[in-house]
């Protein structure tokens, strides 16, 4: 039995996901990034995330080769970063405020989050390669305003809506 791959995206495209640049540094010390919505918690204890990266992106060989890599979270006004680091002809960190985080990865300024891990391994999985990492360091804004993240949902941009509890 042969699911139809244009059905399953589809399905999928209706589970919301938060959007997040997952970053890292080669070997030679170059940061490299991407938009990612395939992000998940996997444990508390010990922390652990997975980023899914598809073996044909272009920085596929550097995060398989850093040993360590960021997730840092979109807030919902963060749109413009999304695209520009889901864009493959721009020098993604040129224009990009960042620092150093403390695995070496690049963290960016004004990020809702972020999270770094050392890769504890790297797994084949169809097209894509499955980072699991354990989470040594993170922050979070505690800005109350800075609560809404950014959302991918049907193919486009989402935000959350504030509504009061009864």
């Amino acid at each position: 039995m042969t699911f139809d791959a244009r059905t399953f995206r589809r399905i999928m495209r209706s589970l919301a996901a938060g959007v997040t640049v997952v970053t890292a540094r080669d070997r030679q010390g170059r940061p490299w990034g991407l938009t990612a919505t395939a992000v998940c918690l996997v444990s508390w204890e010990p922390p652990m995330l997975l980023v899914c990266i598809d073996r044909a992106a272009e920085c596929h060989g550097p995060f398989a080769e850093a040993g360590s890599f960021a997730i840092n979270v979109l807030r919902e006004d963060q749109e413009d970063l999304s695209r520009h680091f889901a864009n493959t002809d721009v020098d993604k960190f040129a224009a990009v405020a960042w620092k150093d985080g403390g695995t070496g990865a690049p963290i960016l300024d004004g990020a809702l989050a972020h999270v770094e891990c050392r890769t504890a391994s790297c797994l084949p999985a169809g097209d894509h390669t499955i980072f699991l990492g354990t989470a040594v360091v993170g922050g979070a804004m505690a800005d109350a305003d800075a609560w809404a993240p950014l959302l991918r949902f049907r193919g486009e941009y989402a935000r959350l809506a504030r509504q009061a509890l009864s």
